[in-house]
């Protein structure tokens, strides 16, 4: 991914925390986000209450779904926001499919294709704590958590026998679920696994300034966050052209700022520091895990750089 030209001026009333960003002008672009890479452009801020707009499309989507509450060893009780679409076509022989999103944005980036992938086959997706429509304290984030989210999940929904798809974080958080299922602490059968782009690998991956950046910042609840508009060109600007939908690229940054979610980044964007401490567990998880393993990968991801799927392959048993 290419830098986009850097201005020197410094906007007017930016706080602290989004200058330490780079948040400085309109022709600044620094990536801050996961795996597939967003660029935020500096520019004015947004309140970090963002409400839910009139947005269609997050409507719809929240009218699919619904708040459970879970919790966990590492996880106080909160809500989670869930979508759990029956299959059009039921197929007895096939499982669930449990879907886990990656950083910073949530289940929604799902929402054009739910429908087909639950063409024969249950589909459940989750938003992770401090994500999309799930609640979003102010609180130290941890991989742990999330994945006793999940387990919270299938345990409230009665789900037995997955099938799991991840992506960037979500990952990371499956790898922790396959650990835990080794071990005979998640009671799910997990039958096959897709694994999408994410920087498993963390000594492989292409950090961005951005995403330095964030985690040089304290473990704190930003003042203000960059906002759904500079969020929404960061998204586009990543995509590919076929799939850089406008409407698509605002919800998706409306639901990143919701309940304040945008300030709440340098807290969620903690996992990049479990995966370089914890890479044993989650990715090995990953590599040993006895269920078939699928791979689908985005060929020019920045960050996830394709050559960690030799690596994947090459380290199964």
């Amino acid at each position: 991914m290419s830098r986009r030209s850097s201005s020197t001026e410094t906007s007017t009333g930016a706080s602290a925390w989004t200058s330490r960003l780079g948040l400085r002008s309109r022709t600044s672009m620094v990536p801050i986000m996961g795996d597939g890479a967003v660029v935020v452009p500096g520019g004015s801020l947004w309140s970090a209450a963002v409400t839910l707009w009139n947005d269609p499309q997050i409507e719809s989507w929240q009218a699919r779904g619904r708040r459970v509450t879970v919790s966990g060893p590492a996880l106080p009780t909160q809500d989670v926001f869930v979508v759990d679409v029956a299959a059009a076509d039921p197929d007895p022989a096939l499982e669930v499919l449990l879907v886990v999103h990656g950083f910073p944005t949530s289940s929604f980036d799902w929402a054009h294709l739910v429908d087909d992938m639950a063409r024969h086959r249950r589909v459940v997706l989750v938003d992770l704590p401090g994500f999309g429509l799930s609640d979003k304290p102010d609180r130290h984030y941890t991989i742990a958590g999330a994945a006793d989210a999940v387990a919270g999940v299938t345990s409230a929904l009665a789900l037995d026998r997955v099938a799991l798809l991840t992506h960037d974080m979500g990952d990371t958080v499956g790898g922790e679920l396959l650990a835990r299922q080794m071990e005979g602490t998640w009671p799910v059968e997990i039958t096959r696994r897709v694994v999408t782009n994410g920087s498993i690998y963390i000594d492989m991956a292409h950090l961005t300034d951005g995403q330095l950046m964030l985690l040089s910042l304290p473990d704190e609840r930003g003042p203000a966050g960059p906002g759904p508009e500079l969020l929404a060109a960061s998204l586009q600007a990543t995509l590919a052209e076929a799939h850089r939908a406008a409407t698509d690229m605002t919800a998706a940054a409306v639901l990143v700022c919701h309940d304040g979610g945008d300030a709440l980044l340098p807290r969620t964007i903690r996992y990049i520091e479990e995966r370089r401490s914890n890479e044993r567990r989650f990715t090995g998880a990953i590599e040993t895990h006895p269920s078939p393993l699928h791979v689908l990968w985005g060929p020019e991801d920045p960050i996830a750089v394709p050559s960690m799927t030799d690596r994947l392959l090459e380290a199964r048993p």
